[in-house]
């Protein structure tokens, strides 16, 4: 692509104001002043900082020529961890109406865990840390808080669209159907706390190495490397729980939460089940699939409360939550 061709924006803005001087000017801005395409030369990387041409990537530093590197390191740098999040100073952290859940407050709101094993990360995710009154004396200490992210996690993205409860509160004991490589896991593992416990049940062995990797630092995880059909298998693995968390993508999944129920929750336990509705049947509309495992569940003494689709962060997904085998109201 020649420099003319692209500079309508920076270059052509440069060359209209003044011939020779235009050419530096354009240069500067992002224009393209030697025909080098995309912001080319120097002009790439001052100009990423301004926001480069085009205005794309203008934050993430310049796209084009030899700028790439360096208005790429430096706008990372000085952008505290491209949301204000790094810049402890900046960031307030609230605590969320869940339990255990808290919403840092930036550049940009997000939904946060305080990290159980600080200084690590489970899977790249960002870290916060944020300096909180001692609680023995003077001074602050840090706290360090890791960011929930809504598209790699069902938990959280039901958060974000407004679930009314999710029941994994601190101290709650969990069993978590379909573990996978322990994303979200490291999540609940952060709310329900040392008081509480996770019980992952997780089928594929690949992504069960990873699971079990996470949990050596966390004490409060129990990997369980087995298939959810067969409770049996992993029975003197559990006590009875509080919530069962659902999320395994089979088409008789609802069979297989009733068993793993009967074996392990408790009577007016909790369940918070995510629904994908292809896994279940790619021919039918999402929301009768829904409708569908909604009654098998009632047949199985489940009773939904709510329902709710997770609809920015997945496609045809929806989180069904509500209470087992509630005790009967005696009559007065």
């Amino acid at each position: 692509m020649s420099g003319r061709g692209f500079g309508g924006r920076g270059g052509g803005r440069g060359g209209g104001r003044g011939g020779g001087r235009g050419g530096g000017r354009g240069g500067g801005r992002g224009g393209a002043p030697g025909g080098r395409g995309f912001g080319g030369g120097r002009g790439g990387d001052r100009g990423g900082g301004h926001g480069a041409p085009g205005g794309r990537g203008g934050g993430r530093g310049a796209p084009g020529g030899r700028g790439g590197g360096r208005g790429g390191g430096r706008g990372g740098g000085r952008g505290g961890g491209r949301g204000g999040m790094a810049g402890g100073a900046k960031v307030v952290v609230e605590p969320h109406r869940h339990a255990g859940i808290f919403i840092a407050r930036g550049k940009e709101d997000a939904l946060v865990t305080l990290n159980s094993t600080p200084g690590k990360s489970v899977y790249g995710e960002k870290r916060i840390s944020v300096d909180i009154p001692a609680a023995l004396g003077e001074g602050t200490e840090k706290v360090e808080y890791r960011v929930w992210n809504p598209f790699r996690s069902k938990i959280a993205a039901a958060i974000l669209g407004g679930v009314d409860n999710i029941w994994i509160t601190p101290g709650a004991k969990v069993l978590y159907l379909g573990g996978a490589s322990g994303t979200t896991v490291s999540h609940v593992s952060d709310i329900v706390g040392p008081t509480g416990a996770v019980f992952a049940v997780e089928f594929s062995h690949r992504v069960g190495r990873d699971l079990i990797n996470m949990a050596k630092s966390r004490t409060n995880v129990v990997p369980i490397i087995e298939d959810a059909r067969h409770p049996l298998k992993y029975r003197m693995l559990l006590p009875m729980v509080d919530v069962v968390f659902a999320d395994v993508a089979q088409p008789d999944q609802a069979r297989i939460v009733a068993i793993n129920a009967s074996h392990f929750l408790k009577n007016g336990g909790h369940f918070v089940i995510s629904i994908k509705a292809s896994c279940i049947d790619s021919t039918a509309p999402p929301e009768a699939v829904f409708a569908r495992e909604v009654k098998k569940l009632q047949q199985e003494q489940f009773k939904p409360a709510e329902q709710l689709t997770l609809e920015p962060y997945e496609r045809d997904h929806a989180v069904v939550v509500g209470t087992y085998r509630l005790p009967k109201k005696e009559k007065k």
